[in-house]
């Protein structure tokens, strides 16, 4: 569990880095071996790209980062449970274990609004959520606040 606060603290510190740049601020690193071979946060705004959630521009550095797509031992933590773009990006390259902080009751695709992992699909993560959610949460509602 210290851990995995550790890494959702990492995580928190993307989402602080999106929301410095009025981006969405959700964060998100991937681990394998204990290390932090991958870290990101929103950029959408930024890129003017609907891919540019965290979680998929973190696979796609930690595939680059392992020199393949499949993400064997790795966990993904991200601030906000993902949605169902990210969620078939995890699915697909393989990660084990997701770690997230808030749920996401608009768009979670990993229990909230719907569950990837109870599809017959290849691969099945497997999925904790709720570490650090207060504080996960209490950055995106300040974020929306402010926009508001």
């Amino acid at each position: 569990m210290n851990d995995d606060l550790y890494c959702m603290g990492e995580a928190l510190h993307e989402a602080c880095l999106a929301a410095e740049i009025d981006e969405v601020p959700v964060g998100a690193v991937i681990v394998r071996d204990g290390n932090i071979i991958a870290r990101a946060h929103n950029l959408r705004e930024t890129e003017k790209n609907a891919l540019c959630h965290a979680e998929t521009l973190c696979v796609d550095r930690a595939c680059r980062a392992l020199g393949g797509w499949r993400l064997p031992g790795c966990t993904l933590y991200v601030t906000l449970e993902p949605c169902p773009m990210c969620a078939g990006a995890i699915v697909n390259s393989r990660i084990e274990r997701v770690v997230f902080g808030a749920y996401d009751r608009r768009a979670g695709a990993f229990g909230s609004v719907l569950d990837l992992n109870a599809y017959p699909l290849n691969h099945k993560p497997e999925i904790v959520g709720g570490i650090m959610e207060e504080e996960c949460r209490a950055l995106l509602q300040s974020f929306f606040k402010r926009k508001r």
